[in-house]
């Protein structure tokens, strides 16, 4: 493990050079350089804040110790110095670049019919009232609704600085155990829902050439599949390299369907290439909690027992009428912790 001498020696080293790289004309004037450094300089100043910390109360403890008077000091600052070398430690333990930014959310409906569209829709209200509660901002950007009044499909934004860090814990698949309103017999069904979560990203990130797109315009339809407007309004762009398919129709106009389509791809070829460049390094594959991928189960959540349970940190609570409200902060906090305690660790072999 490196010593926190050299920890904090190569901290001032990276916050200096950041500094002289946003000076720099050649990076000042490139949009792409001038965000990530931008970006970089900014995940430097708390490690830095603590850095300079650490190093006072060193220089103050060297002081305690020499001095006779100042001896009744050393106890409280090798404490102090203790607990900044522990955030410090964490505080650079490498962070998923994508953190910071906002993110879309698409929920499906997964095994379970009807009773899974509804459970779409459950979660899609846990999740922007989740949201709420943090302070961000939801936008709805598009719903495929069900005859039965729940969601196939729901895609929505979370805006907001660290959104990514607090929503990328939502993605899998989310199970619930209940009695549908629809059960006579009062039998429990088991239905599902999968969560996709990706970090929207901007144009300069995800460069997108024309001739590789194919886009297609028709007319909006309805839960029966009935037209709902008599313009082709909507919109459906295939980005031909990778075959991935994007659809908006909830606008009344095609530019609008065809703006929103295009954040949607963007975001989905983003995360393509982070999964892609994830999956090459298989040591820190290991080290996530869980991949995100829509396969994996996360979550049961259990209504006759009004019980919650995280199945990749094994944290139970029986309370979940207050998680459906929004009340997720006990989990993404317990999740975080863990995806620390793993990257330091991970650091320190």
């Amino acid at each position: 493990m490196a010593t926190i001498e050299h920890l904090v020696d190569e901290l001032d080293r990276s916050y200096a050079d950041a500094q002289e790289r946003m000076s720099d004309p050649a990076v000042y004037n490139d949009r792409r350089l001038a965000a990530e450094t931008g970006r970089r300089l900014k995940e430097l100043e708390g490690p830095k804040r603590l850095a300079d910390a650490w190093r006072q109360a060193s220089e103050d403890l060297d002081a305690a110790r020499s001095d006779p008077e100042l001896g009744s000091l050393t106890a409280d600052l090798e404490a102090e110095i203790a607990g900044l070398e522990e955030e410090l430690r964490l505080a650079l333990v490498e962070k998923d670049p994508a953190d910071e930014k906002d993110v879309l959310v698409e929920i499906r409906q997964g095994v379970g019919g009807d009773e899974a569209a509804l459970w779409a829709a459950d979660l899609y209200r846990m999740l922007t009232r989740y949201a709420e509660r943090r302070g961000y901002r939801t936008e709805t950007l598009a719903t495929s609704e069900s005859e039965g009044g729940g969601f196939k499909e729901v895609v929505f934004a979370v805006k907001g600085q660290g959104a990514f860090s607090v929503f990328k814990y939502e993605g899998g698949t989310h199970r619930v155990q209940r009695v549908p309103e629809t059960e006579s017999q009062g039998r429990i069904h088991t239905s599902t829902a999968t969560v996709a979560v990706m970090p929207e990203v901007e144009d300069v990130e995800v460069e997108i050439a024309d001739k590789d797109l194919k886009i297609d315009v028709y007319r909006s339809t309805g839960p029966g599949g009935q037209s709902v407007n008599t313009t082709d309004s909507a919109v459906r762009i295939t980005h031909l390299p990778t075959g991935i398919v994007v659809a908006m129709q909830d606008e009344k106009s095609q530019l609008q369907n065809k703006q929103k389509a295009m954040r949607v791809l963007r975001a989905r070829l983003y995360e393509a290439e982070r999964e892609r460049q994830q999956a090459e390094v298989a040591a820190a594959r290991r080290s996530q909690i869980g991949s995100g991928e829509r396969a994996e189960k996360i979550r049961t959540y259990n209504f006759p027992e009004n019980r919650l349970t995280d199945h990749r940190i094994k944290l139970t609570v029986h309370r979940l009428d207050q998680i459906l409200e929004g009340g997720l902060d006990e989990f993404t906090e317990a999740l975080q912790a863990e995806e620390r305690r793993r990257g330091l660790a991970a650091a320190s072999a």
